[in-house]
């Protein structure tokens, strides 16, 4: 009786409008994001963890984040609720499933949308110290190009940029 031999094919790896400063890619139904900052991890780490800095640098410019919630532990709740002017509130929420201080953590990532109900999924953040720079890894585990497709579409690219710009910019103030 032979075995049959089980096969799989790399997923194909798309830049999805990288830029100077953040490269974005989809591989198979995952979406990356990865930056280098000017700041050593444990900063970064303290950025992503402490609810005092989220809303100085949380969104697109031009937001306001207020956090409603920040347990961070595994089963821990998140609940941030961006405001702007142009829009009604958007509330981010989640779980935090894994954390390990300060190389990185993993959350479900919700938002709501219109007509479609809760959309997100699971989402790996990890920081890797790279000469006392640090390098932020995000991957949305999205689960299919169709909803990558989708997230795309609503311009998750751009805010996803100037959230991270922001936080450049809050870093460099020590």
């Amino acid at each position: 009786m032979s075995k049959a031999r089980e096969t799989t094919m790399p997923a194909t790896r798309i830049d999805r409008s990288s830029t100077e400063t953040t490269t974005i890619y989809s591989e198979g139904g995952d979406l990356v994001f990865e930056r280098t900052f000017d700041a050593p991890r444990e900063q970064v780490w303290k950025a992503f963890t402490d609810p005092e800095l989220i809303p100085r640098w949380w969104g697109p410019h031009g937001t306001t984040t207020t956090v409603a919630e920040m347990d961070v532990r595994p089963g821990g709740k998140w609940r941030y609720v961006s405001s702007a002017p142009d829009r009604d509130d958007v509330a981010f929420y989640g779980e935090y499933l894994e954390i390990t201080p300060p190389a990185g953590f993993k959350w479900t990532f919700m938002f709501d949308v219109e007509d479609l109900g809760p959309q997100g999924g699971p989402e790996t953040f990890t920081f890797e110290d790279v000469d006392g720079r640090t390098k932020v890894t995000s991957i949305g585990h999205m689960g299919s190009v169709e909803a990558i497709e989708g997230a795309l579409a609503a311009g998750m690219v751009a805010g996803a940029i100037e959230t991270w710009d922001r936080l450049e910019a809050m870093l460099a103030e020590g």
